[in-house]
């Protein structure tokens, strides 16, 4: 019986299709360092498990679709550390950012619809675009300019009539790129000009290194309405398995049809909403000292990734990612090839292709995205031994 196209067309993750090789690794007694995905390794704050012990009730019960109202004003009164400003009505609280991405792809597109997005991208863009059936128009950056935004014209180039909104990710996943004042400034000018939404993905937002300062879209004010901001605590309280998230916008229309598609799927987990309310409780010594130790597992890998004969790569200036260019023909084969045919003192590393995070055909394929959330001792001994398999897959492959 035939699936649908939908299903068939759409790709698998470029960060987790390679698993069933990492577990066949592990069983056969394989240590495996994950470099391919960014699950922090920072212990969760106390204060979300103890925002679960404060759940009471004897009947576990659906909530509001919105959100529950202690949660909403928990991140009301997080925005306003950043000088932001929302309304209880401006949020929807979401299965995690993914669910938020695809809300605000299905709120604004129809079928056909386009959306500009620099590549790389997180590779879940994609997906979700898949779903939406929505079209993404890719536009270049490179790595030899630190991933940074191309200029003014060749974004403006991409538009079209079917164009319904620029999408970015600021701190960048997967280049690690931190957008300065002035590009945040062009993408709210575009968006002014050519009457589209930005959809801003800032969910790295504490990530920010070198002493650099983060721009938030909604510092334009000018375009407040036209910004579709999606977040998540996943990143910044190392929480990733709650699956909290939220869209925001001061759209309200937009927000309130949003909340046809939350009340589709009744309401996001009850317990996890009651947990995540109280991280707002989270001292400020949690922040500063989880950037500290990012900034300098950044230093160790970037550092590591030079001594590399033929790696190429960009300091990256956020979250905690980076894409390397190897000096071989096929990362993907390269990516499996060290879960499948090697290992060095019974240890190997798993990295994720970057061709996933490209849209355009040809790009990425000697490229890899590389996360760095183990701590400093594994990520020393993990970026040893990919130097060493890469020497020797390389020697492997002269011909």
């Amino acid at each position: 019986m035939k699936l649908s196209n939908r299903l068939e067309s759409m790709e698998f993750s470029a960060i987790r299709k390679l698993a069933p090789f990492a577990e066949d690794a592990t069983k056969r007694g394989v240590s495996v360092y994950h470099l391919n995905i960014g699950q922090p390794d920072i212990p969760t704050p106390s204060a979300y498990m103890e925002g679960v012990n404060n759940y009471t009730d004897k009947v576990l019960k659906y909530v509001n679709s919105q959100g529950m109202d202690p949660l909403i004003e928990s991140f009301i009164k997080y925005y306003k550390e950043w000088n932001i400003e929302f309304s209880k009505s401006e949020i929807l609280v979401t299965n995690g950012g993914s669910e938020a991405i695809l809300f605000a792809l299905m709120s604004i597109c129809d079928p056909g619809d386009e959306i500009l997005i620099p590549e790389p991208f997180y590779t879940n863009y994609n997906a979700l675009a898949d779903l939406a059936s929505v079209k993404v128009v890719p536009f270049i950056t490179k790595a030899e300019d630190g991933f940074h935004l191309p200029s003014k014209e060749v974004i403006t180039n991409k538009i079209t009539k079917k164009t319904k909104a620029i999408m970015v990710s600021n701190p960048g996943n997967p280049t690690g790129v931190v957008y300065t004042k002035e590009e945040v400034r062009m993408l709210a000018d575009i968006v002014k000009e050519n009457d589209i939404f930005l959809i801003s993905d800032e969910v790295y937002r504490e990530f920010v290194y070198d002493n650099l300062k983060y721009t938030s879209a909604l510092y334009m004010k000018d375009i407040e309405e036209k910004i579709i901001l999606i977040d998540s605590i996943s990143k910044r309280y190392s929480a990733c398995g709650a699956r909290i998230g939220l869209v925001a916008s001061k759209h309200k229309h937009l927000m309130a049809q949003m909340l046809k598609l939350g009340q589709s799927r009744l309401c996001v987990p009850v317990i996890e909403q009651v947990a995540a309310t109280n991280l707002i409780n989270t001292p400020k010594s949690y922040f500063i000292k989880t950037q500290k130790e990012y900034e300098e597992r950044r230093n160790i890998l970037h550092k590591y990734l030079l001594k590399i004969p033929g790696v190429v790569c960009e300091k990256p200036s956020g979250a905690f990612y980076v894409i390397a260019k190897l000096p071989i023909k096929n990362a993907e084969d390269f990516a499996k090839w060290l879960l499948t045919d090697f290992n060095y003192n019974n240890k190997t590393v798993m990295v994720a292709p970057a061709e996933g995070f490209y849209a355009t055909d040809g790009l990425g394929i000697n490229e890899i995205r590389l996360s760095y959330c183990l701590n400093t001792t594994a990520l020393k001994d993990a970026m040893g031994i990919l130097k060493i398999a890469l020497e020797k897959y390389i020697s492997l492959n002269k011909n």
